[in-house]
């Protein structure tokens, strides 16, 4: 059975797109084509077991086994070498996607406290959107009785539009919950952090 969000971006979403871009078909309107989320964790250099526990929460919340990203270049001032394991990251695609997306709209996002929407401004100028979150205990997946540090990270959303505003029409008829102006200004003083795509959110997610 196929995920009801990619039921529904082929039943609703690409219809109302092709309407609003004047699309010549249905095959020029934008899709998704992956997710990645990418934890980092520069402080697996002195303890290795935070990178353990990080590749166990991270296959918890995307339902896949991630890959160990590795340092690209040695920095003698942090004691890291090149190859040393710094992260976890995990590509998703097809149906996996698409339920992962689901879940971070519906479930994930509204658990952050004074959740007030994401920024329209973390988009790359490709199409793509990238948030952040600083903590991962607003998936429900993970058991806050059994995680023994905050990790923050980061989501990309790859899509294959043309433009941002493209790209912008997708995410939104999809259902991501971007801030209004308003919001946009009510949030500015207290999460200067959310204008380049940072979620806020505290150890202990609300409801």
């Amino acid at each position: 059975m196929a995920p009801r969000l990619k039921e529904r971006y082929q039943k609703e979403v690409v219809p109302v797109l092709v309407k609003e871009f004047s699309y010549a078909n249905a095959n020029a309107v934008p899709r998704l084509r992956k997710i990645v989320v990418n934890m980092g964790l520069g402080e697996a250099i002195q303890n290795a077991k935070l990178l353990d526990s990080a590749t166990q929460e991270l296959a918890q919340i995307t339902g896949q086994k991630p890959v160990v990203t590795r340092a690209r270049k040695s920095i003698a001032n942090f004691k890291l070498r090149k190859s040393m394991p710094i992260g976890a990251m995990v590509t998703l695609r097809g149906d996996r996607m698409y339920e992962f997306f689901d879940r971070l709209t519906n479930v994930a996002m509204p658990r952050v406290r004074d959740f007030r929407g994401v920024s329209t401004r973390a988009f790359d100028g490709r199409g793509n959107y990238t948030l952040g979150f600083k903590d991962q205990l607003v998936f429900p997946e993970i058991d806050y009785s059994k995680v023994d540090k905050a990790k923050g990270m980061n989501i990309t959303i790859v899509t294959d539009a043309r433009t941002d505003a493209e790209a912008l029409a997708l995410l939104r008829h999809m259902g991501m919950p971007f801030r209004t102006e308003a919001q946009r200004r009510q949030a500015a003083p207290a999460q200067t952090g959310s204008e380049k795509g940072q979620v806020a959110s505290d150890k202990q997610p609300t409801a």
